[in-house]
């Protein structure tokens, strides 16, 4: 049986700062299905036609006719590619070579050593063990340099990240010996290490925001999400938590069940998650059941043009129920359903095989032409030409496709969910240049270089003390300036947005030292959606939705 996947990007590898890229991503990922259920015998749907005999032919006509040798795998991937991009935009061709990595960052786990690491200079740099993983209880550390596995060299001028790693990774339960440098001894280190599952977190950050007000961010939903999921909101409400935000924001999606158990937790019995239609107008719905455990808390779901496919079921399972507030800007608009399905060569295809319905009834994929997908992948920059993600006003609505919730709330089909409390791009927080550097990596490399020079620095301050007491020194900032200037080659100043700069090179010291909640801790401090929420939730009594 094949898991249902909802899913925006497949590769998992977010980054709101790159809008296009995230589209492209977002497209690529899909909502899978259950099982293949045609009404047909598979002797039957896979049998001989005209049509896949001209294609067939043609191959052969190539393969053996043509006058030059041609790497026919090749013709067939172009062919395929061809053929779904002229269907619509989520249907989509998995390359054998692919098909493992996207398959491990679904299932939420992979087998290896346990370490974050950086390519840096001619070494491969420890950035900071799995928490709990193997390399960590060896005794690797931040820092390290791992020189050596089972004698094979990592080091070098070029770096071949498929080799790297094969040699890390393996089947589960074996062994790698590792010769690792540290910084300080004057001999080179022997690590024994045995590889485990390694978990591929989905949930980023997990804290209180106010006494009662909890905060989970996920960044998609995997195999492993909904555990993830439940153990942080059980951890919050043993912590006081009556009210919980939800940030969906950049998150592309995932699988299709953990969608529909996250709603669950917040919609009473019986409560209507989704309906699916297939093309022969076949329905499927999806009811809450009686697990949930947040069902009498408030909820605050945030959202942005970025959240997609299972984020938009959340959002609009509980819209469409009169549940909690929607926060943030228009979601991505992507309400097909695909499904995976294996090519017998290690390559698989996800194909749209229906459409998916909020409880009111309206489908939220925003328009396409078929075999027109770059259109379709710019709609952010249309979105930021007409003013929509600084104005409200400014979003387009279809008065056709126009719904409403059993309380009277008037919602929109169409392209997307539109929220119940819209909050602006942080223009300042969302500058090209800003942005352009966490693209390069440079906040990420400049850090572990700062730590490396003495980590001894940091080692007596606690994940507390430093997220609400450390500031980050001028000389710092100014020393990250003359770093991003020698390898750009050019003259940034950081005047204007100095205080972000700060802000940023705090979050990823707190990164590396700590863990990604602490990453996330301080950039809400500052985040206008997050406080926007927090706002909300003291006047929850008093809010009222158009």
């Amino acid at each position: 049986m094949q898991t249902p996947i909802l899913m925006g990007n497949s590769m998992a590898t977010k980054n709101k700062y790159i809008p296009l890229i995230i589209g492209v991503a977002i497209a690529a990922g899909v909502i899978i299905g259950g099982e293949l259920n045609f009404a047909d015998t598979s002797d039957n749907l896979f049998s001989t036609n005209s049509k896949k005999n001209k294609l067939n032919r043609l191959i052969d006509y190539i393969d053996y006719e043509y006058v030059e040798e041609v790497n026919t795998d090749s013709i067939v991937d172009v062919t395929v590619n061809g053929i779904l991009n002229n269907l619509d935009p989520h249907s989509m061709y998995i390359p054998k070579e692919d098909l493992q990595r996207i398959t491990e960052n679904m299932k939420g786990d992979f087998v290896g050593i346990g370490i974050n690491f950086y390519p840096y200079r001619d070494s491969i740099a420890v950035v900071k063990p799995t928490e709990g993983g193997p390399s960590e209880s060896a005794g690797i550390m931040s820092g390290d340099r791992i020189l050596l596995a089972d004698g094979d060299t990592l080091y070098g001028v070029d770096f071949d990240n498929d080799f790297i790693g094969n040699k890390l990774r393996g089947d589960k339960n074996t062994k790698v010996k590792l010769t690792v440098f540290r910084k300080g001894e004057e001999e080179l280190l022997e690590f024994e290490v045995k590889r485990k599952s390694i978990p591929i977190k989905s949930v980023d950050a997990a804290y209180m925001l106010t006494d009662d007000l909890g905060y989970i961010k996920m960044n998609r939903f995997a195999e492993s999400t909904f555990k993830e999921f439940k153990l942080a909101l059980g951890e919050l409400k043993e912590l006081g938590a009556t009210k919980l935000a939800l940030d969906l924001r950049d998150n592309p999606g995932g699988f299709l069940g953990v969608a529909e158990q996250i709603a669950d937790e917040f919609l009473e019995d019986d409560k209507l998650i989704l309906f699916t239609k297939d093309k022969k107008g076949k329905e499927e719905r999806i009811y809450a059941t009686q697990h949930g455990d947040f069902e009498e808390g408030e909820i605050y779901i945030l959202i942005n043009e970025n959240s997609a496919s299972a984020s938009e079921v959340i959002a609009g399972a509980l819209q469409d129920n009169d549940k909690g507030i929607i926060v943030g800007r228009r979601s991505y608009g992507k309400g097909l359903v695909q499904r995976e399905m294996a090519l017998g060569d290690g390559s698989a295809v996800r194909l749209t095989v229906s459409r998916y319905y909020t409880p009111t009834g309206r489908s939220i994929q925003r328009p396409y032409t078929n075999g027109d997908s770059e259109n379709y992948y710019k709609d952010y920059y249309k979105r930021l030409r007409t003013g929509e993600l600084i104005d409200e006003k400014s979003i387009e609505v279809d008065d056709s496709l126009k719904f409403t919730t059993p309380k009277g709330k008037v919602v929109y089909g169409g392209g997307g969910i539109i929220p119940d409390v819209f909050v602006p791009v942080d223009r300042l927080f969302d500058n090209e240049t800003i942005n352009y550097l966490r693209r390069r990596g440079h906040f990420g490399y400049f850090v572990f270089e700062e730590l490396d020079k003495d980590r001894s620095i940091y080692q007596d301050i606690s994940k507390y003390d430093f997220i609400n007491n450390f500031e980050v020194s001028d000389d710092i900032v100014v020393r990250f300036q003359e770093y991003v200037n020698k390898k750009e080659r050019t003259n940034i100043t950081f005047v204007a947005y100095n205080d972000e700069i700060r802000r940023l090179i705090k979050a990823t010291l707190a990164r590396q030292l700590f863990d990604d909640n602490a990453f996330e801790e301080i950039i809400n401090k500052e985040d206008i959606m997050v406080q926007e929420v927090i706002l909300l939730s003291k006047e929850y009594p008093n809010f009222k939705q158009n």
